[in-house]
């Protein structure tokens, strides 16, 4: 896949680029484990929605680039007081959200 240099970093191209693939793989995730949570609490997960948006701003600390990540769920048809607390459950199994929390063990290595 070629992918692009995002705008926020000077690119022209509008994508596919690292921050949109990232941003699918979230709401991908995410949205499995609400739709997991749901079906345990005996509420029908086929309308539940997860939009995700990825995109860089600069970093406080060194003035490079830093990624920023919002999710926005979308539930038609079940109250807030019913999805709230399987959201905060969702964000506690979904791997994508534990790592934008904790990070991750991550090794670079140049292929010899």
């Amino acid at each position: 896949m070629a992918l692009r240099l995002p705008e926020e970093m000077g690119g022209d191209n509008p994508g596919p680029n690292p921050e949109q693939l990232f941003a699918a793989g979230y709401a991908a995730c995410f949205h499995g484990a609400l739709s997991m949570l749901a079906r345990r609490h005996l509420l029908d997960p086929e309308h539940i929605t997860v939009e995700a948006t990825v995109a860089f701003g600069r970093d406080p600390a060194d003035g490079g680039y830093e990624p920023h990540a919002d999710l926005v769920v979308s539930w038609p048809g079940v109250e807030s007081e019913k999805a709230a607390p399987l959201l905060a459950q969702a964000t506690a199994l979904c791997p994508y959200a534990k790592m934008t929390r904790q990070g991750i063990p991550a090794t670079i290595s140049l292929a010899s």
